[in-house]
Formats: C-alpha cells, structure tokens, sequence
C-alpha cells in the first residue's frame, strides 16, 4: 500500500513515519508539497502520488489564535480538508483524519461517546467539526479519530513546557478545573498503526468515528504534578511546587471544555484496542526523553 501521510515535522506526524512503515510505503512530502492552505497544491500532489491512504495529521491547532485567525483556520481545519476527502473519494483512497475533544462543549459529566452531541465552544472546535463534516458528505472511507491533551517528546506542547518552566522557576500555577485524558503522540501513531492494520485494503472501516486517547483521566494540574515529579526523579527538570488555580484565574480567549474525556467504546468495540493508562504513557516518554540527554 501507497501511505500519504500529511505534517511530518509535527510530533503526531513524525511518530506516524515510524508505526506505519511496516503496513507499506510511506510517503512524506513536504509542507512546501502538500500545504492545507494551498487546495490547488493538495490535488496535485495528491493525482501524483495516488496513495492507498492518507493520514492527516496536519492542522491549524493555535487555539487562542484562531479565535481571530477564524479564515485561516477554517481553510485550513475546514475547506481543505473536504477537498482532501473529496480527492479520497475520486481515488477510492481510505483517509485517517484527527480531531479533536474541542468539538464538544465539555457540559457533560461522562466521558463523551462517538454519538454524542457536539456543540464547539472555540473557533478552533467549530473549524475541526467543520472538517470533520466535509468528510462525512464527500462519501470517502475514511476513519475520524478524536484525541485529546496531545503531547510527546517533540515540538511545542504541555509536557515540554512544563520541563521548561520546572528548570526555571521555583513554582508553577496550573489550571485545575479542566479534566481530560493526557495522549501521547506516539500512542495516537501506534493506534493509527493498529487501525489501520484491522482494516482489509479496498474495504469499509468498522467504525468511522473513534476517540483515541490514554485510559483514564486528569486534570492539568494532575498531569503538571506527575509530570514534575517524575521529571525530577529522572532529572529533567527541578522539584518544583505545583500550585492548583481555576480557569477563571488564567483567562484565555479561546473557551476550553470543562470535561474532555472521551470514551474508547468505539475504539474497543470496532477494533479490539485496549488503551493503555496515561500515567504509564508518560512515564515511557519521560524516560525516552532522559536516555537522550
């Protein structure tokens, strides 16, 4: 199989070069080739290569921005990708695309299911549903994997900056308030790898949409402590003091969902995963981190 993945210089994208190199080809063209702000560009690209599948990982994912970059975001988390499907369809291509916990409102007291209402409170959450609903109508096989609290070993996320602030100041003000489910950017590669490996060439998806993130929850400062703790155990970073606030103490323009858990029912039911807990995923990235130093 002919494997088109999108954003590989992203964490999600870098990890995905690595799970899905044993199920064929993979191709990576560059951000200059296959840019989501450039539709001409995704089409030519795309009757170049004529990939099996395309697993789309790249986004607009600046969410405080988006809430004044809205055109941008929707070309990019929109538009683009419904002519991404669209092409899917012409070629009889499967696509994998990601979303994300933002497309609901975070109201609800359980983990949300796949049928769930969505009801986005961001402007980022609107553009990633509208994406999510350009694939519905173009009518290509495709699985929607939402995930949540992404991080990894690479790029710009909580982890990372957490280490950062932990080396540099005496104590950290992390929001409490928020819960979800820490995810791993090499657990959402792997579980793509794991998806797709389920899914015989040419055939229908078992599920198309599934929500894919580390078993259990958290809330950031939950994920902040375990983080510092363990990080300083391995010598990362300081033990620091890690001091729970509300969201209203760290106002942001963007709206985050209060819950953002997400149930792996579908996941599980479709294609026999069992997720492992995001406390043993971090701690597996925290000691990839320090046998690098």
């Amino acid at each position: 199989m002919r494997i088109l993945i999108t954003g590989t210089k992203g964490q999600v994208g870098w990890e995905l070069r690595r799970s899905l190199s044993p199920l064929g080809e993979v191709i990576a063209p560059s951000h200059a080739d296959f840019d989501l702000a450039d539709p001409e560009g995704l089409l030519r690209c795309m009757r170049a290569i004529k990939p099996d599948i395309v697993v789309n990982p790249a986004a607009y994912t600046a969410v405080d921005k988006a809430e004044t970059e809205v055109a941008l975001a929707q070309a990019i988390n929109g538009d683009s990708v419904g002519v991404l499907a669209r092409e899917c369809t012409a070629q009889n291509a499967l696509l994998v695309h990601y979303s994300t916990d933002y497309v609901f409102d975070g109201s609800k007291a359980a983990a949300y299911e796949v049928s769930d209402a969505t009801g986005p409170v961001s402007a980022y959450g609107r553009t990633k549903l509208a994406g999510e609903e350009a694939i519905r109508v173009s009518g290509c096989r495709h699985v929607v994997i939402r995930t949540s609290w992404v991080y990894g070993t690479r790029g710009h996320n909580f982890l990372l900056t957490m280490l950062k602030l932990a080396r540099e100041r005496d104590s950290l003000r992390v929001v409490a308030d928020q819960f979800g489910a820490p995810t791993t950017s090499r657990l959402l590669a792997d579980g793509t790898a794991q998806i797709l490996a389920r899914i015989a060439p040419g055939s229908a998806p078992a599920a198309s949409l599934v929500h894919l993130t580390g078993a259990g929850h958290s809330s950031w400062h939950g994920f902040a402590s375990r983080i510092v703790e363990w990080g300083a155990e391995l010598g990362l970073c300081k033990t620091v003091s890690v001091n729970a606030i509300t969201t209203a103490d760290y106002p942001t323009p963007a709206r985050r969902p209060v819950n953002s858990l997400l149930s792996h029912a579908a996941i599980e039911s479709a294609y026999g995963l069992k997720l492992p807990h995001w406390e043993h995923s971090l701690r597996l990235c925290l000691e990839d981190l320090a046998a690098r130093r």
